[in-house]
């Protein structure tokens, strides 16, 4: 999107040449009236404000400080016919980005304004990142050398410098959104903003203005311009967190995004543009969605370009110790302790446990386990109790349950299929149906085994 340029000045030629000049590059507006520029900049944000340093019977140092109060991001050049050194010096300490004297020299003018958009951008850039690190999360590395890893660290090398829209699947805990961030920071946008939106933890009423920005008094309580993500994310990455959970209503309005590119605030009748690259996330299963009429088979379509399946950590067990270790080292330095690794039984219940919760479980459990830990070496007794005493539950067995398995390890398969059959119908009093629904199999199927075996 071009930068906007606001042109304050109370000789109207002045402000038809320089828009003539700079509309190729630049959105430029003008007013001769200098209330009524603030007026806009309250409702509108400028990248670049030229301001004059005499407006009539104003002064435009009056007028920077206003402009400063209203939009302390504006950068203001300020220009004049009569230069001095005291006028140019008490508009720097008022937030003057820099000082130009009439006559302007178009190609001077140029090269300040580029510096200007360049210094608002740092500027945006710096907030950003400040915002970001602030909210940094405790792990931010993908690990595991399991071929189920192997496979997503494929997609996320093949994708990382394309545009394609992806959606990444698989249970809450599995790594989604660092997979997210892995094919943002490998790929050709890695120096553009990544910003994540969550769409199940803003309310739907919100969610729209997240996402999309408004004007100032699009609805009660919008007393200022609200960019968006679409919007800040301009050039970057956005991430839909929960694509799932977003109201049927909303759906269509991002389909568009995806489709033409261009977005409308909330209050506003300007179309705007934006050039993100999508990136989704779900733990829900989207084609059920699509039966039960909650979720949009277009928009399906165009955010699963590619799809990313996040193994559960269960089925990747072999990645265990691996991320055992980077959690270990982790929370030793977090907490402040020396660590060093987990006893042969501790590393036992560990990959005998199925993690419901996945790797973020596992974390979890672990950090848990650090705080406990007294020795240098976390042991059984430092995890939490429902992850043991599950492992003892798994392994007592009854003599019933002992009998039952030495039967089975001492009988051949043929023979134990063959006792299931007859027991069965017996059970049913020789209902085949029934029968055959209770072992899994088609009718077509138990009469197969029936004569296989002949059972009468």
């Amino acid at each position: 999107m071009k930068p906007y340029v606001l042109i304050i000045d109370d000789e109207p030629g002045i402000c038809a040449s320089l828009k003539l000049a700079l509309k190729n590059d630049y959105n430029v507006l003008s007013y001769n009236n200098p209330y009524e520029a603030l007026d806009l900049i309250e409702k509108q944000n400028f990248t670049v404000v030229l301001l004059d340093l005499k407006i009539g019977a104003d002064n435009g140092l009056c007028i920077l400080k206003k402009i400063k109060e209203v939009d302390p991001n504006a950068v203001v050049i300020m220009m004049t016919a009569y230069g001095s050194i005291g006028t140019s010096v008490e508009a720097m300490k008022n937030g003057a980005f820099n000082y130009l004297t009439k006559p302007l020299n178009i190609d001077e003018l140029m090269i300040h304004i580029k510096q200007a958009v360049e210094f608002y951008k740092l500027n945006e850039q710096v907030s950003f990142l400040s915002e970001e690190l602030r909210k940094k999360r405790f792990y931010d590395e993908i690990i595991g050398e399991s071929e189920p890893m192997q496979h997503v660290y494929m997609l996320i090398d093949k994708l990382k410098n394309i545009d394609t829209n992806v959606l990444i699947t698989g249970e809450s805990g599995t790594g989604k959104e660092i997979v997210a961030k892995a094919i943002h920071e490998s790929g050709k946008r890695s120096n553009e903003r990544y910003i994540i939106v969550n769409c199940a933890a803003i309310p739907e009423n919100l969610l729209e203005l997240e996402l999309f920005g408004c004007k100032k008094g699009a609805f009660t309580g919008a007393v200022s311009d609200h960019k968006g993500k679409f919007e800040l994310a301009d050039k970057g990455t956005i991430f839909l967190d929960e694509i799932g959970d977003m109201p049927i209503g909303l759906q269509s309005k991002l389909l568009r995004v995806l489709q033409s590119k261009e977005f409308t605030p909330l209050g506003s009748s300007n179309v705007r543009n934006t050039d993100v690259r999508i990136i989704a996330a779900t733990n829900r299963n989207l084609m059920e969605l699509i039966e039960a009429g909650d979720f949009r088979q277009d928009l399906y379509y165009r955010i699963n370009v590619m799809e990313i399946k996040m193994p559960a950590l269960r089925d990747r067990i072999s990645d265990i110790p691996f991320l055992c270790s980077h959690f270990i080292n982790l929370f030793s330095k977090n907490m402040n302790k020396s660590i060093k690794g987990l006893t042969k039984e501790a590393t036992e219940v560990l990959l005998n446990y199925d993690f419901p919760g996945n790797v973020r479980q596992l974390a979890n459990i672990l950090e848990h386990a650090a705080i406990i830990n007294s020795s240098g070496i976390i042991d059984v007794k430092d995890l939490p109790d429902e992850i043991v005493f599950r492992k003892l539950a798994k392994n007592k067995k009854t003599d019933y349950e002992r009998e039952i398995d030495e039967y089975l390890a001492e009988t051949s398969l043929k023979e134990i299929e063959k006792r299931a059959v007859g027991v069965t119908l017996d059970k049913n009093s020789g209902r085949r149906d029934q029968t055959a629904k209770d072992l899994g199999i088609s009718k077509r199927g138990l009469l197969n085994k029936i004569n296989e075996y002949g059972i009468k």
